[in-house]
């Protein structure tokens, strides 16, 4: 009998009898490490390398064979063969798996070489020292393995999507799983993934592609792991004329202690709920998320005195910073018609925030749109990006999508969707006047501007019962767009809240003292959190490599460049709302002294 007390080398010569085929090593040797295999022809060592290099999470290599080598020197002390000492191995040919063997006695070896691979299993008795429980030691069976839609960083002739390994874990009990795992590299580290599994491509949780149906107590949540059986995947997408994997749930004993002191202590990362239902979270280190606190009473700064800081919801911009970060395709709706004595209709608050934004965003490799009213905006919106495109301020252009005038609940529904999908992942407002509670849209000063304005906000509705769509408003006066989410404390703190209140809500809402600054504290916070390599690494899924720290920096805010986003919008006659001349100001606040001290104070941060 192979128990959590067997030692490694007793555990293989036992295997070798033939009396364990199949055998799952879940819970067996614990506190030693655990090892997937993937055998290929000597042919593509260098490159399987490479691949693991360059996909860490899935492939953390432990050790790699020289051709028709059989023990693993640096991982088993005592005696070895790789061709007889896990409990059953899958054959391959030509990408199809054609058997599953005891041993692989019977097969010519000379020219092959073999991927040790670290394992989850691995760490099962670290959690359950730490109290979280494992459901499937708990029914001595196998974890449940998807295939997901995340591509693996491909190298040479390498590219398959990522396999993960789920754990259902009290959600009290994520963090401390992050947290214990993600030091332990070497059998696959943190998790890639917490939460919504639609979100990565699994679409019925209780259709493994490998392993056993897992059970789901009270409170539980799906925590997905980068898994080995990543290697089955790359040999199928392979197709050599013949290649050897563990049979999933297999894998070699290893004489490694995991207390070999190559594995650092638990790490500082926050596990931040994003969503309910379906649940889903993100994760930072706890030095980015106080950072990004400290960003969020930055930007809510009140010169103004307008009584902002009523308004916010904290970690709010946290959390719409982690679900952008997440996001493939991001629209930004902006545009506030105030100024309705002038020909431009539109004051500049919002315009250069929401710029800024879409910038840090396309750096991040996402696609980014602007939405703007049909027969009105859209031109303003179209003249502006293409004169920010002239001058060099923008350096890729920014499509600026038109909402119908005619947009009702079913056409907002439409507008949002695609044949495959939500067509945009993420919806942003920055100072967008918003729908209040008698239907009408209004000034601070409570001046109808309803017909200037095409319904944007049914946008907003819509999204919310489109799964996989976040929305983010920022506001400062409590009428903009996502304001419905502080509806009562706009009534109660600000003037003529009552009349002008927005009952449109957002996922997150941003209340900032000038929603210009509420474009570049989110810039920021996305820039922060793709600096700190806990989230990094989620973010990416483990896969590919990090991005340098000067390719996302560079793509802050600066002030000359804020400066002459301003002097564009004068020249296009968009100014100041509040002082209603032209001026080099927002809000009724100089450049010069106020919004340039706010752009190097967030700069400063980095």
């Amino acid at each position: 009998m192979i128990s959590a007390n067997t030692l490694p080398g007793v555990a293989r010569l036992a295997i070798r009898t033939g009396n364990h085929f199949k055998l799952q090593t879940s819970g067996v040797c614990q506190g030693y490490y655990q090892a997937n295999l993937t055998i290929l022809p000597s042919k593509y060592a260098v490159d399987f390398e490479k691949f693991c290099q360059a996909n860490t999470g899935a492939f953390p290599l432990l050790f790699q064979s020289k051709p028709g080598q059989c023990d693993a020197p640096a991982l088993s002390k005592s005696d070895s063969n790789i061709r007889t000492d896990i409990p059953a191995y899958c054959v391959w040919e030509n990408g199809k798996k054609v058997d599953v063997v005891g041993d692989l006695m019977k097969y010519a070896f000379s020219d092959f070489c073999t991927s040790y691979l670290g394992c989850s299993f691995t760490f099962d008795q670290r959690l359950l020292d730490a109290g979280v429980p494992l459901r499937n030691v708990e029914q001595n069976t196998n974890v449940s393995m998807y295939v997901t839609n995340i591509p693996c960083y491909p190298v040479g002739p390498f590219a398959c999507n990522l396999v993960v390994s789920l754990r259902p874990i009290p959600k009290n009990l994520v963090e401390t799983a992050f947290r214990i795992t993600s030091p332990l590299e070497k059998a696959h580290g943190a998790p890639i993934h917490i939460g919504n599994p639609a979100l990565i491509g699994i679409n019925d949780i209780s259709k493994p592609d490998f392993g056993a149906v897992l059970p789901f107590k009270e409170n539980d949540v799906p925590v997905f792991w980068a898994c080995g059986v990543t290697g089955l995947e790359a040999v199928k997408a392979l197709k050599p004329d013949m290649a050897f994997t563990h049979n999933p749930g297999s894998m070699y004993l290893c004489d490694t202690p995991l207390d070999d002191g190559t594995d650092t202590n638990p790490d500082d990362s926050r596990v931040i709920d994003l969503t309910s239902n379906p649940y889903s979270a993100s994760v930072a280190s706890d030095l980015t998320v106080k950072t990004i606190s400290k960003l969020e009473k930055l930007i809510a700064t009140d010169p103004g005195d307008r009584g902002i800081g009523n308004l916010i919801v904290e970690n709010d911009l946290l959390k719409s910073a982690l679900s952008l970060s997440h996001a493939s395709s991001v629209a930004i709706v902006t545009g506030f018609p105030c100024m309705v004595d002038t020909p431009s209709l539109y004051e500049n608050d919002g315009l250069s925030g929401a710029v800024t934004l879409a910038v840090m965003l396309q750096s991040l490799g996402k696609e980014v749109s602007f939405i703007a009213d049909d027969g009105t905006f859209d031109s303003v919106m179209n003249s502006f990006v293409n004169s920010l495109l002239e001058k060099g301020i923008l350096t890729k252009p920014i499509p600026v999508v038109t909402c119908p005038s005619d947009i009702d609940k079913s056409k907002a529904s439409e507008f949002l969707t695609g044949s495959e999908g939500p067509r945009f992942d993420h919806l942003v407002a920055i100072e967008r006047s918003g729908i209040a509670a008698d239907g009408g849209f209004y000034t601070m000063k409570g001046r109808d501007i309803s017909k200037h304005l095409v319904n944007i906000d049914l946008l907003f509705e819509a999204a919310k019962s489109i799964p996989g769509v976040s929305t983010t408003g920022v506001g400062d006066g409590g009428n903009e767009l996502g304001m419905g989410k502080v509806f009562e404390k706009v009534h109660k703190h600000i003037p003529l809240g009552e009349k002008i209140a927005c009952v449109t809500s957002t996922d997150y809402l941003v209340a900032t003292g000038v929603s210009n600054w509420g474009g570049y504290g989110l810039s920021a916070a996305v820039a922060l959190l793709n600096l700190c390599p806990i989230h990094d690494r989620y973010v990416r899924r483990s896969s590919g490599f990090p991005r340098q720290k000067h390719d996302i920096v560079m793509h802050l805010p600066t002030v000359e460049n804020e400066k002459r986003t301003l002097e564009v919008l004068l020249d296009m006659g968009i100014y100041d709302g509040i002082l209603g001349k032209r001026s080099l100001s927002v809000d009724g606040l100089p450049f010069e002294g106020v919004h340039s001290k706010m752009v190097q104070d967030i700069i400063a941060i980095f």
